[in-house]
């Protein structure tokens, strides 16, 4: 049995393929986990940092929110092991834990000595989709943050987030795809329909192995004329980079941030008897004008240009925050 899961991932990698998979049945299981948005540990959304993983945002109800963390805080080791020069899944790996186990964590925070933090993991749930309303120049803006397109309900809460939306009155929405890595096409094409009206393509999907298909909104859009900003930065990538591209073509919203990642192939998963799986690139996906995103075969291209650039290090907190500025200005101007 090792023998032939080695062949495989073998095989799997000599694809030279970034996207493609192999699965062993405990790997799928935790794939579908992570496609589920739901795992056990401290409850934060890191990035990579020097000192080891940089808190970029705590959930409510966490053990990191009960423990004192804050955003911008470093975590520099977990149980001991110093974090810094690993891979970043590799550093997540070691922070995350079985339910009810302790973590000791190393924390770096500005201007204070680093102190060891104890931690008790739990099970965490994800929500893929985040609102606040804004006040900007005296007028109220609704920020719906969509985390990833791999729940199949997606649609529905953005839906139901505008409709909270609407009984505020706001005067505008910014859709944030900043740091969506993706998920599935359908929930793509749900959520750009909720901006677009009925009959407008998405996107166009082209594979040798899978017939082309043309994939357009259905039903009535829930916000086909709300002033829209569309905000994305380098690891908005895959599904959000469809949804974006096709706002953008269509002339519906301004994408305000810097150059999106760059992913132009998806992925069909086959499984297999034993449990496990393969993730294989089936095709190419194409936005309504005809721009595929990626390079040359599977490899990362260029991406979206924004409408609005926001200059400075996407990993930094004021780069954050000055997008969110640029994002309220470039939709209160719009909302006029």
């Amino acid at each position: 049995d090792k023998l032939v899961s080695n062949a495989i991932t073998g095989m799997v990698n000599k694809l030279d393929d970034p996207y493609s998979q192999y699965f062993t049945a405990k790997q799928y299981a935790a794939f579908q986990r992570d496609q589920a948005q739901q795992f056990s540990g401290i409850g934060v959304a890191v990035g990579e940092d020097d000192l080891g993983l940089r808190i970029l945002k705590i959930y409510d109800g966490s053990p990191a929110r009960e423990a004192a963390l804050k955003i911008d805080d470093v975590i520099v080791s977990a149980d001991g092991r110093k974090l810094a020069g690993l891979p970043q899944d590799r550093a997540v790996a070691l922070v995350k834990g079985p339910e009810g186990t302790k973590v000791t964590l190393g924390i770096a925070r500005k201007g204070e000595k680093k102190r060891s933090v104890p931690v008790v993991r739990r099970a965490i749930v994800v929500p893929s989709v985040d609102s606040r309303v804004r006040t900007y120049q005296g007028e109220r803006y609704q920020q719906i943050a969509v985390a990833g397109f791999t729940q199949r309900n997606v649609t529905e809460q953005v839906e139901a987030e505008i409709r909270e939306g609407r009984k505020k009155r706001v005067k505008g929405i910014i859709l944030d795809l900043r740091s969506n890595p993706g998920g599935l096409v359908t929930e793509a094409q749900g959520v750009t329909g909720i901006f677009l009206p009925e009959g407008k393509v998405v996107t166009t999907t082209k594979g040798r192995s899978v017939p082309t298909q043309v994939v357009k909104t259905e039903g009535d859009p829930a916000a086909p004329s709300i002033p829209l900003v569309v905000l994305v930065d380098k690891r908005s990538a895959s599904a959000s980079e469809i949804v974006a591209g096709a706002l953008q073509d269509h002339r519906r919203a301004t994408l305000v941030g810097s150059r999106t990642y760059g992913k132009g192939v998806f992925q069909q998963v086959i499984e297999l008897d034993d449990g496990g799986a393969l993730d294989l690139t089936a095709g190419q996906y194409f936005t309504p004008n005809g721009r595929n995103l990626g390079g040359r075969g599977s490899k990362q291209g260029t991406g979206l240009a924004p409408d609005v650039k926001v200059p400075g290090t996407e990993q930094d907190r004021a780069w954050q925050d000055k997008a969110l500025e640029t994002a309220l200005e470039t939709l209160a101007k719009k909302a006029q």
